[in-house]
């Protein structure tokens, strides 16, 4: 009975402690048609997921990169719904403009009329990686390999942070703008000073997602999903280093709590419930 007892206090400490606890369901899957798959984006208007399409070496200007359509039920809807990009990654929307962070710019689609509409050079940017967008239309993009944010208004770029480690994952969360930076979690606010919400990560940290105020999702490329509150608590939802299974730049439905993964090297998305 003691036993008993001692295990139930041990379980409501670890409970109240460290909060509820998270899972994920596997949904379902895409075929494998899509090309190097980076970045997965819910456009809740269309009914269906953008993809962009590496289709070659993540840092190669080769033109062989694209835009892809998925459906909610993983049904692949157009592998190349806009092609002539490079190396597509992150990806942002505002009203019906698409963003595309690709090497050294950052690409707009017109959504309506499925065509690159404007490409707007990023001064010294390499290797863009990440796009946020703001409630105003400001877009960010990180570029990982130069340590750097870049802020975009009125169709023109300029530098908004620097000297960071290697930033990638980005979040518009009112005035404040969320920073996957190798393994940290980091919070920047409108005066751009910088706090750390979480770190210790795999340094491959990629997407990054809101689930409700002060908790997130976010993954590291090599295979890894994780949950952290604003305390910087974590939990590791699963980890695919061993199998190989890259998890790169994650979509959030949140009303519906889905998490979309593309797998990069796997050619695929997959969707999980997270609950």
């Amino acid at each position: 009975m003691m036993k008993s007892i001692l295990k139930y206090l041990l379980v409501f400490a670890t409970t109240a402690t460290f909060g509820q606890t998270h899972e994920l369901t596997k949904l379902w899957e895409t075929d494998t048609l899509l090309k190097t798959p980076e970045s997965a984006l819910p456009y809740f208007k269309g009914g269906y997921l953008f993809v962009s399409n590496i289709d070659g070496k993540p840092a190669e200007k080769d033109g062989k990169g694209s835009i892809g359509k998925v459906a909610f039920d993983g049904k692949i809807i157009a592998t190349d719904w806009v092609a002539g990009l490079n190396a597509p990654k992150g990806m942002g929307i505002y009203k019906n403009k698409l963003y595309v962070a690709d090497l050294s710019e950052v690409v707009v689609i017109d959504t309506k009329q499925a065509k690159i509409i404007k490409r707007i050079p990023v001064e010294g940017a390499t290797f863009l990686n990440d796009i946020a967008v703001d409630k105003k239309g400001v877009v960010y993009a990180s570029d990982t390999r130069k340590f750097t944010v870049h802020k975009i208004e009125n169709g023109v770029a300029s530098l908004y942070l620097d000297k960071l480690r290697a930033p990638n994952g980005l979040y518009c969360d009112k005035d404040t703008l969320y920073v996957l930076d190798k393994g940290f979690l980091l919070k920047v606010d409108s005066k751009k000073q910088i706090t750390t919400v979480a770190e210790g990560m795999d340094p491959s940290t990629d997407g990054l997602e809101k689930v409700v105020d002060g908790e997130f999702l976010f993954t590291s490329w090599a295979g890894i999903c994780y949950y952290v509150k604003a305390d910087g608590s974590k939990q590791v939802l699963f980890d695919n280093r061993e199998k190989k299974i890259n998890s790169a730049d994650i979509g959030f439905d949140p009303k519906k709590r889905i998490v979309y993964v593309p797998t990069f090297y796997g050619d695929k998305i997959v969707a999980y419930q997270l609950k």
